[in-house]
């Protein structure tokens, strides 16, 4: 699988940093410690000695010991200031703390998990951070799901056994009914959390809201596979997609930041990015035209299909 452009970039960033401790590092060795190939750090080296400050004269850029490369080994001499560690502002460190105390909550109700790993970046960001930790310290934060954690616990466990459940549940005109359902996807839209099930009380799909279940049990019952209940998720801007495109459409992946390029047998490509702006990828897709072989998923072209169709009917109502 093609790398993607953040996985090279955090790989150029490391290896300035790496080279800075270990002069006269010999290839294999930081092949192997970046988990790449030998070339690919050659390339890494290649790239890395063409950037630098502004100004970009010999002086401005990142420098290596030619000498050294000669010889198989890599020696870094003039890192521009790449080799310092980064430093956060005040006021990037609180926002950051706040945000990880957040997550910590979102652990303790049963909607996040990975503790451990909160717990040790809270840790070192407040231990390099100082004035920061005491004012995120002085922060309260409090985030609910409002969602018991026996609930979403009994609800995962029964998704992932594949079991049904009884539900005791609180309409929203607050009739209280006890059902037996066979889960079919958990969903969370950001301030509720919902499952979307095959209720055999009602012979038919519904979906429960998990703040309104007043009791679970997960049975023994084996749950029915039900694939046509599960809604695809709409298009939303900030999601990722692929585009394969036809080899005169290449200058998109050159000219558009990319997340991957994949070259596909028959000199078209396949190219994976992110978008932002549902606007900006409908004029993308309708100035390649025929260029644009498939939008995966399908949904993210629906703009430029309504917009193409619009236009051709405006075309025929002229002629």
């Amino acid at each position: 699988m093609a790398e993607t452009t953040a996985d090279r970039v955090t790989r150029l960033l490391a290896l300035v940093t790496y080279l800075h401790d270990h002069p006269g590092a010999p290839v294999p060795d930081v092949a192997a410690h970046f988990g790449t190939t030998e070339a690919q750090v050659l390339a890494d080296v290649n790239l890395l000695w063409v950037a630098g400050t502004p100004g970009y004269f010999p002086d401005d850029l990142i420098d290596f010991s030619a000498e050294a490369m000669d010889h198989g080994e890599l020696t870094l001499t003039d890192a521009r200031g790449m080799d310092r560690p980064l430093r956060l502002s005040p006021a990037e460190a609180l926002s950051l703390l706040v945000a990880l105390r957040s997550l910590r909550e979102l652990v303790a109700s049963g909607v996040a998990a990975s503790p451990d790993a909160l717990e040790s970046a809270i840790a070192k960001l407040a231990g390099a951070t100082g004035d920061a930790a005491s004012q995120a310290a002085a922060v309260q934060v409090r985030v609910s799901a409002e969602v018991p954690v026996g609930t979403l616990t009994a609800v995962r466990r029964s998704l992932a056994e594949r079991r049904r459940l009884r539900l005791r549940y609180v309409s929203a005109a607050d009739v209280v009914t006890d059902r037996e359902v066979d889960p079919v996807e958990l969903r969370s839209d950001g301030a509720s959390w919902s499952l979307r099930a095959w209720c055999h009380r009602a012979q038919g799909p519904r979906t429960f809201r998990l703040d309104r279940i007043l009791d679970v049990d997960v049975l023994t019952t084996p749950a029915a596979d039900h694939p046509d209940l599960i809604e695809p998720q709409p298009w939303e801007e900030g999601r990722e997609l692929t585009l394969e495109l036809t080899s005169q459409a290449r200058w998109v992946a050159e000219h558009t930041p990319v997340e991957e390029v994949e070259d596909l047998p028959d000199g078209a490509l396949r190219v994976r990015l992110l978008v932002g702006d549902a606007a900006w990828l409908s004029n993308l897709v309708l100035s390649l035209g025929p260029a644009v072989r498939s939008v995966q998923p399908p949904e993210a072209a629906h703009d430029a299909a309504v917009r193409a169709r619009a236009a051709l009917a405006a075309y025929e109502h002229l002629s």
